[in-house]
């Protein structure tokens, strides 16, 4: 077989069919493999399925307990067919994954949690699992693999919004707060109590993160994005909102699969090359930094992300540049996997307890909303059957073929100082349990070494993590984070201790922390004179004219960097006329603080921390006010229903003008009518929308906007405007519109 400069074919395997409601073990049985002509795999590396149907459908995420089990949600219920219908029945659930006869497949499964609605996320923290159940968020403490008491974290997680831009991720961060893809907040259980505050909306499905703690997320006409600072950090001051510091778009959004392929937008041109494969990518999600360390050296915080509309996953690389963060592509014109099969379909990626990345496959036909699935995609997975492929899902298994991978540890039997030693680990999964592990255990005998673990210099932010454990033991003082700031030579270490030094600020301490400042600025560190610019807010509000002066002095540092400017910006929060009148501003500066004044005066805040639920975008919106007020006659997939109402698919009146498709919902019609050129005798009118109070002219553009994603020949676009003139503009006669008035009169006009 024939393998093409650095890539390889890739072998793999796929588990016998069983079944999993009760959960058993499988005995002997024979292994069906798949065609490894389907897969191409970057050289040096293999791919091995570890779990399909039936011990798993429709997986979308995963997460691995303290004895490296897999937890696998299984949103079951999305898009179970081309129309959408029945998608929010509870079929949803979450299941237990293990290998019991250690040959390194899956064997037994068993169901934690049942009856969800479309599920998205999960996270073991605090002893228990967080998940996501419809638009809930829940806590349930475990019981011997059986759900204990549950807790409602957040009632209005995923309000609103659609499944495919409903909240996600559930990442448990290097500072010990959880955060989430697509959603405007973060969680920590503090004291017996879920803590929920604002932090920047990220991404749309999926979210992971480095070494050092900043995020990384990505949409789906996006690659990858991320932000150049740690997490809440820039955005203290409610009238600022950066736009450097954050939210940057790292990498090319190209793209090279293997195949032609159906996607969405697939007419449009410039979506397709000259041969039908798709130049950018269309569905971009499951982002993950690889941290497992089992990996060659180069490899290390590589960005990978899944690309199931193109069924291949891309390889990034991230070039770190102090206070700023690109990337590129690894293998010009090549992915680190693609794959002929359109039934891969990679939605997540994650770190293993054994250093292998793992692939989520929900292994599926249909990968587009209804809300947002075009006539042209329709029919292409319809004329390939791909509609058909329902309730299968994969689990596979990166390895590299030159690293031995860690054995699976078993860190619920682990000791305090194992997970102290495990802390040092080159496996992030490892040392990010290890930390959580250890606040859990409330072991204060372990305080001394975690402490001269933080001031040391080491590898994989093993200083970062001591840090986070001793603030999760509530044993740092002023006293201790000043000795690592001062004895730590890696800046990352000393932006993190800088951070956690400001909840400390009082009145006799302010000498000491003027000198710090001093003595940090000398050092002439980038990432130090950042973060220190980051973490003077409470300092300077304990005494403006001793601290301001020190961002200024770092304002004009870096007048050419305007992301000081935005950490000065966020710092000064609410000091900003007195900063304006006591220092000598950058121009940026001083326009950045001008415009957080003009806001505050207006009340303008950023948005974050004023909007508490995901906002139902208009094909969402369109989609629902159809499937309530026109599918009752027309069918919820418009072909219409026989003696009641004509077929919307085909239909001119769709195809045509949109200023008479909204008269048409406005004002109703009665009588005959000819559609694709058959009559159709309607034995009742047409029901108007026109004094329909609750229907806004939005509402109406909204439907319209639905119809002409989902069943037009070439979509068109209508305005609030346009069906105001609409509404006002009554048909003669009855005021309901006849097949004569819609043929003669000109609504365009």
């Amino acid at each position: 077989m024939t393998v093409k400069r650095s890539y390889t074919l890739a072998f793999t395997s796929l588990l016998a069919l069983t079944t999993v409601m009760v959960g058993f073990n499988v005995g002997s049985f024979e292994e069906p493999k798949i065609s490894p002509e389907n897969y191409i795999v970057e050289d040096g590396f293999k791919l091995k399925l570890i779990a399909s149907e039936s011990l798993l459908k429709a997986p979308v995420s995963l997460d691995f307990d303290d004895k490296g089990r897999m937890w696998v949600v299984e949103m079951i219920g999305y898009m179970p067919n081309l129309e959408g219908i029945g998608e929010e029945e509870p079929t949803g659930r979450i299941s237990i994954l293990e290998d019991r006869d250690k040959n390194g497949v899956a064997d037994h499964a068993k169901v934690f949690l049942d009856k969800l609605v479309l599920p998205r996320a999960l996270a073991h923290v605090y002893g228990g699992l967080l998940y996501v159940d419809g638009p809930k968020l829940w806590f349930v403490e475990i019981k011997n693999d059986k759900p204990g008491k549950k807790t409602l974290v957040d009632p209005l997680y995923a309000e609103g919004g659609n499944v495919e831009h409903s909240s996600n991720g559930l990442m448990m961060n290097i500072d010990n707060w959880i955060y989430n893809a697509n959603y405007n907040f973060r969680y920590q259980l503090k004291n017996g109590k879920w803590v929920k505050e604002p932090t920047t909306d990220r991404g749309q499905w999926g979210i992971t993160r480095d070494n050092f703690g900043r995020l990384y997320y990505n949409n789906n006409s996006t690659n990858l994005q991320g932000d150049y600072v740690l997490p809440n950090k820039v955005i203290r001051n409610k009238f600022f909102k950066p736009t450097i510091a954050e939210h940057q778009r790292l990498a090319s959004n190209r793209v090279y699969p293997i195949h032609q392929t159906s996607v969405n937008r697939g007419y449009q041109p410039g979506v397709l090359d000259e041969k039908g494969f798709l130049k950018e990518v269309t569905a971009a999600c499951g982002p993950l930094v690889y941290r497992g360390g089992a990996f060659p050296e180069a490899y290390n915080q590589n960005v990978f992300v899944c690309v199931p509309e193109a069924n291949l996953i891309k390889r990034n690389i991230l070039h770190f540049d102090n206070t700023k963060i690109t990337a590129s592509q690894a293998t010009e014109g090549k992915e680190f996997i693609a794959s002929t099969d359109e039934g891969f379909r990679p939605v997540n990626l994650f770190n293993g307890p054994d250093g292998a990345m793992y692939v989520v496959d929900m292994h599926r036909g249909i990968i587009q909303h209804k809300a947002y699935i075009s006539q042209y995609l329709t029919e292409q997975l319809a004329g390939k059957k791909l509609d058909t492929l329902q309730n299968a899902g994969r689990i596979l298994k990166i390895t590299s073929t030159t690293a031995k991978l860690n054995p699976v540890p078993d860190l619920s039997k682990a000791t305090a100082n194992q997970l102290v030693a495990s802390l040092s680990s080159p496996n992030g999964w490892l040392r990010d349990r290890a930390q959580q592990l250890l606040i859990q255990k409330k072991d204060l005998s372990v305080v001394g070494p975690l402490t001269r673990l933080a001031k040391a210099d080491n590898s994989f932010s093993t200083a970062i993590h001591a840090l986070y454990v001793l603030e999760g033991l509530n044993a740092l003082s002023f006293a201790t984070l000043s000795d690592i700031i001062n004895q730590s030579k890696q800046p990352e270490t000393v932006a993190h201790a800088l951070g956690l030094l400001e909840r400390f600020a009082a009145p006799q301490q302010v000498g000491k922390m003027k000198a710090m400042s001093t003595q940090l600025l000398a050092r002439n560190d980038e990432t130090v004179d950042l973060y220190l610019a980051m973490s003077l807010r409470a300092w300077s509000k304990l005494s403006e004219g001793t601290f301001l002066p020190v961002l200024a002095e770092i304002d004009k540092k870096y007048v050419s960097k305007p992301i000081f400017q935005e950490a000065i910006t966020s710092t000064l929060d609410g000091q900003e006329e007195q900063y304006l009148a006591s220092m000598d501003p950058s121009d940026l500066l001083k326009k950045n603080i001008t415009a957080t004044i003009a806001r505050r005066q207006k009340n303008d805040m950023n948005s974050i921390y004023v909007v508490q639920t995901n906002e139902v975008d208009t094909r969402t919106k369109g989609l629902k006010l159809f499937r309530a007020i026109c599918a009752t006659c027309h069918g919820p997939d418009g072909k219409g229903i026989q003696d009641l109402a004509p077929p919307l698919k085909g239909s001119e009146y769709i195809d045509g003008s949109m200023k008479r498709l909204a008269a048409i919902i406005l004002h109703g019609v009665s009588g005959p009518i000819h559609v694709n050129g058959k009559l159709y005798h309607l034995n009742n009118e047409m029901p108007a929308l026109l004094n329909n109070k609750d229907i806004s002219d939005q509402d109406i553009v909204d439907i319209i906007q639905y119809t002409q994603n989902a069943l037009a020949k070439e979509g068109k676009r209508i305005s609030a405007a346009d069906v105001k003139k609409m509404r006002d503009k009554k048909p003669a006669g009855s005021g309901v519109l006849t097949e004569k008035q819609l043929l003669e009169d000109d609504f365009d006009k």
